[in-house]
């Protein structure tokens, strides 16, 4: 069996990339995924079968085993294959705490090799196609993506010393459950509860930030750059900054956010830094231009590296899960101590400042702590008719031009429309003149992907002040971009959180069969968009 990857938007003509990854994944890389997925089912069988000490440990491999095969976070074989080994190593272990032998164990659970050759062998066995039945395949493909979300953000969490034992189980439950036959009733069951833990997990992740660093507040963020040289810092992990920016503290080197650390800039705790510089750039698809110009080296802290180019390989690090062949490596943290950036620094005061490719400020810090300050406000300014309908428009950006879709609709929305964002999205329409409601800017950015929580509580809220009994009665309209499986973990909390009509574009996903599809959109009135003038007129009936 040759590769097959249908995980994000861009699989290949909407179907499924067979060759190579739209991304840049290479055939033998998509199958020791492949592997490492069904090496961590197997972790998952014997866990299922053991106490809740022995889940947590399973739940905190197997969450960073997920995500490190999320799009774009690692393309690296060797550290495949190094973390195939430690899988099976823990599901020995596992296997041994068994009070009774087992019968009836799957391959997942069986199969063992040290030997290289033999694991790329077994990697084309056991992929997505290896599960014949569309609609099963589709449950199954859909339920690992969404815990690939969930796992993403309950490492960040642990990261922090904060987690929920039951975030730890449930990645057992499900991973276990692919290897067993449930009914489709079963199926979109778990469904259901991994959108549950998935809105668990995202509570236990804005505890952690918001305890560690503060709420985030009314940001105004520079665009521009300064005269200093610069370390650029993308992805997610908050904890690598904070260490970063105390080990730059004094160095004459300033600090940059990209793409989906720009939420950064939100949190009081770093604002306290004089060298933390602001935003360089925008949403992840375009670092490969963006890191040629910022001249700096470039820490990648989690997922949304795009191939690298020569011209600026010797200045991108990765950390944590995140990995590209060539790339050096920062590893992980000793048990009660820091992460060493030392090189990164050293490297950086070699380098000439950022190139400035635009200037200006964007503003954000709208999470639910903010927000829900401006109640007040908020509320009057809808009661008032200055505030007819909110557009959620969070989620992920991508590189397709369908994606323009999202600025168009931005600049189509009534006056009288706030647009409620997280994630990368943004980036298509965070940087227009829409102007502000009484003071109330109509982009509201409440963070990273994960701050979608946030949009989730602002709705329960306002459903309280209202005193409405669905949530589904507020004068908000869903209009969800999405591309990796963060977004997938969103959609399922959406969806157990009630909301129903949401829009999801560019495309709906390759692994949601016809049959899955139905399901979806006659259970939660799931849809395609269309395009922005004729979304924007729906949108505005409540339709």
């Amino acid at each position: 069996m040759g590769m097959f990857c249908f995980q994000c938007q861009e699989a290949a003509r909407n179907e499924g990339c067979t060759t190579r990854g739209v991304c840049g994944k290479p055939e033998e890389t998509a199958k020791l995924q492949d592997l490492f997925i069904h090496t961590l089912k197997g972790i998952a069988w014997y866990a299922q079968r053991l106490d809740a000490a022995a889940k947590e440990r399973a739940g905190k491999f197997i969450a960073r085993g997920l995500f490190a095969t999320i799009t774009n976070a690692n393309f690296d074989d060797n550290r495949f294959y190094g973390l195939i080994s430690q899988g099976l190593a823990l599901r020995e272990s596992l296997k041994k705490e068994l009070p009774a032998p087992v019968s009836g164990a799957p391959d997942a659970a069986v199969w063992f090799s040290a030997d290289k050759e033999i694991m790329k062998s077994k990697s084309a066995m056991v992929g997505v196609l290896a599960t014949g039945n569309p609609d099963v395949r589709s449950l199954r493909e859909f339920l690992i993506y969404g815990l690939k979300g969930i796992a993403a953000y309950a490492e960040h969490a642990d990261v922090l010393g904060h987690s929920d034992q039951k975030v730890w189980d449930f990645l057992v439950e499900a991973l276990n459950s692919t290897l067993e036959n449930r009914s489709i009733d079963e199926m979109v069951a778990l469904l259901m509860k991994a959108g549950e833990t998935a809105v668990a997990a995202m509570a236990v992740l804005d505890k952690a930030n918001t305890s560690t660093y503060g709420n985030p507040e009314i940001t105004t963020v520079n665009i521009g750059v300064r005269g200093n040289p610069g370390i650029l810092i993308s992805g997610h992990d908050l904890k690598d900054m904070e260490e970063l920016l105390k080990q730059t503290e004094g160095t004459g080197v300033d600090v940059y956010t990209h793409s989906e650390m720009l939420p950064a800039n939100y949190y009081p705790a770093f604002k306290k830094f004089k060298h933390f510089a602001g935003n360089y750039g925008n949403a992840w698809w375009k670092q490969d231009k963006e890191f040629d110009t910022f001249n700096g080296p470039i820490l990648m802290t989690t997922n949304c590296i795009v191939p690298v180019k020569d011209s600026y390989k010797n200045r991108i690090f990765t950390t944590g899960m995140a990995g590209y062949p060539g790339a050096r490596h920062i590893p992980d943290r000793p048990a009660g101590g820091k992460k060493d950036f030392s090189e990164i620094i050293a490297l950086a005061r070699t380098c000439p400042p950022p190139q400035e490719i635009e200037t200006g400020t964007i503003v954000g810090g709208f999470a639910h702590a903010q927000v829900l300050a401006l109640a007040d406000k908020v509320v009057d300014a809808v009661k008032s008719g200055a505030v007819k309908r909110f557009v959620v428009m969070g989620g992920c950006d991508g590189r397709q031009p369908a994606r323009n879709y999202f600025t168009e609709v931005a600049r189509e929305l009534p006056k009288d429309t706030i647009i409620l964002t997280a994630g990368c999205a943004k980036y298509r329409y965070n940087k227009l003149n829409l102007g502000d409601i009484g003071g109330i800017p109509r982009v509201l950015d409440a963070g990273q992907c994960n701050d979608s929580y946030s949009l989730a509580l602002i709705a329960l809220k306002l459903k309280e002040v209202f005193g409405l009994k669905d949530i589904n009665e507020l004068p908000i309209s869903y209009d969800i971009a999405w591309y990796e499986q963060k977004a997938v973990a969103v959609l399922l909390a959406l969806l157990f959180l009630g909301v129903k009509g949401i829009r999801l574009g560019p495309t709906l996903p390759a692994f949601v069969s016809p049959n899955v599809l139905k399901v979806l959109v006659d259970k939660f009135g799931i849809r395609p968009i269309t395009d922005a003038r004729s979304d924007v007129g729906a949108m505005v009936l409540g339709k």
